[in-house]
């Protein structure tokens, strides 16, 4: 998984709309940038719509909000269209990107193994390096230790690990 201090690695994705968003184009700005495992899941939801309810906390600190799943770009065009969801949405089909944060990890289920999306979180600075990562984001909490941590970041204290 990458580390606290790290460069995050760039990469070009398409979102909800079929555009593509390129991580180092959104320099100078803080970015949340979150990996859930499939859009319209309960807890996929619970974490998108508490982005959702909190946008104006995000812009306030000036963060830019992307979620990534493996989803094809028209589930989650319809899971944002659903949700009333107000922020980018990336599409991972092949899942390139979320091995590159090291997210993309074996699982277990019902005595079943198989890969998936570790639901990660990475706070990257203005200047693209990781200054937080929250593996493991537990959906209802996600919001509030976010944006903990991106009021650590704009207040120029040391960062959190």
């Amino acid at each position: 998984m990458v580390g606290v201090g790290e460069e995050a690695p760039d990469f070009t994705l398409k979102d909800q709309n079929g555009e593509e968003v390129t991580l180092s184009k959104l320099r100078g700005s803080p970015v949340v940038l979150y990996f859930y495992p499939k859009a319209e899941t309960p807890g996929c939801t619970t974490q998108a719509c508490g982005v959702r309810d909190h946008r104006a906390q995000y812009e306030e600190l000036g963060a830019k909000v992307l979620g990534v799943s493996p989803d094809p770009v028209e589930r989650i065009k319809r899971f944002a269209e659903n949700h009333g969801l107000n922020f980018t949405l990336l599409s991972d089909e092949d899942h390139e990107v979320a091995s590159r944060y090291g997210v993309w990890v074996k699982k277990r289920m019902y005595g079943k193994e198989y890969f998936g999306v570790q639901r990660s979180t990475f706070i990257i600075d203005p200047e693209g390096k990781v200054a937080h990562v929250i593996p493991n984001v537990k959906p209802a909490t996600h919001d509030e230790e976010v944006l903990a941590a991106l009021r650590l970041l704009s207040s120029g204290l040391p960062k959190a690990t």
